[in-house]
């Protein structure tokens, strides 16, 4: 299992935009077979940071995916509405795999 990472600069004056963005991806992404942890737009701190972060089976099945979510209208209406409304500076996406398990359970009440 793989988890990707996207991380966003975004303008900083058009926070709402990349919330509309990020709506629109968490209806295409799960449709076109990733598993969606969640897009997350700035809220304390960097105005300009973002991240959408999912889960994938591995490298081929991202490229699936990704053929998939090219063919798909949402997915091809968003890729349009980034390109015309401007509002991402800049996209970097590194894949991850994760390193912390076992994980200690928490304390019961």
């Amino acid at each position: 299992m793989l988890t990707c990472i996207i991380r966003y600069q975004i303008d900083p004056t058009k926070t709402d935009t990349f919330r509309t963005y990020a709506q629109n991806w968490g209806q295409a992404i799960p449709r076109c077979g990733a598993d969606l942890v969640g897009y997350f737009a700035p809220h304390e701190g960097s105005a300009t940071l973002a991240y959408g972060i999912y889960h994938i089976d591995s490298l081929a099945a991202y490229e699936a995916y990704r053929a998939r979510l090219r063919d798909d209208s949402l997915g091809k209406e968003n890729y349009a509405f980034a390109q015309s409304e401007k509002f991402i500076l800049r996209e970097d996406r590194t894949f991850h795999t994760l390193a912390s398990t076992p994980h200690a359970k928490g304390p019961t009440p």
